[in-house]
């Protein structure tokens, strides 16, 4: 029983290693594509089997990588399809940089994602349609970029999605107003080549049943007053 509970120990430290690994890689593909000024990378060491103790990473109870914290950190270069392997990731802050290129179609993958930030950058390209995979995403702000293309409509169906800001794109094409894109207001759309989106018709006025009464009460009146004016003038 002991060498069996010993063995199953040994196999999830071997797990957690591998992940710890894979992530570890994915993060250091990041790290070679960008350049860092500030130092913020200085303890990402490839070799160390866990990206836990690294600077600006968050991990989880089970030691996957839950946060990547690298905003307003003066970084510059290009993002890498590896980071759609976090499969944890729930945070993704890369605010207030120079990052450059496009935002890679890899990041549909990170089906745990709440958050993505990457507004005040360089990026250019289109926003990924895939974006729309997120199902947990509460918080999308590509904003002050130079984005490209249409607003993809894969978008409108994530419906946890409370806080959106697309402004300052070249952004073209239709404003969608359908699915969770109902509750957002142009803000989250200005200064782009977008299309105003539709007005919706007005529902005429019905008046209230107090205002109909007091007009019922007015024309009978009136009416009183039609047929008695006769009666005073020749009374």
């Amino acid at each position: 029983m002991m060498e069996r509970l010993i063995s199953v120990c040994l196999w999830l430290i071997l797990v957690s290693r591998v992940a710890g690994n894979a992530e570890g890689d994915a993060l250091y593909a990041l790290k070679t594509k960008l350049a860092d000024p500030n130092n913020v990378f200085q303890n990402w060491d490839p070799t160390h089997p866990n990206p836990c103790v690294w600077f600006n990473i968050t991990c989880n109870a089970e030691n996957s990588v839950a946060r990547v914290d690298l905003g307003d950190a003066n970084l510059s270069g290009q993002l890498v399809p590896e980071l759609g392997q976090l499969a944890n990731l729930q945070y993704l802050e890369l605010y207030s940089n120079n990052i450059s290129g496009t935002i890679p179609e890899e990041l549909g993958n990170l089906t745990s994602l709440v958050s993505l930030d990457l507004f005040s950058n360089a990026l250019t390209g289109p926003i990924p349609a895939a974006l729309g995979k997120l199902r947990k995403l509460r918080f999308l702000r590509l904003n002050n970029n130079s984005l490209t293309g249409q607003i993809p409509m894969s978008l409108t169906t994530i419906v946890s999605l409370q806080v959106l800001n697309l402004s300052n794109n070249r952004l073209e094409g239709d404003i969608p107003v359908n699915g969770s894109f109902s509750v957002f207001n142009p803000t989250s759309f200005r200064n782009n080549g977008l299309n105003n989106p539709p007005v919706a018709p007005q529902s005429p006025a019905i008046p209230s049943t107090a205002s109909t009464l007091s007009g019922s009460i007015a024309i009978v009146a009136g009416v009183a007053l039609l047929f008695s004016a006769p009666t005073i003038i020749f009374a």
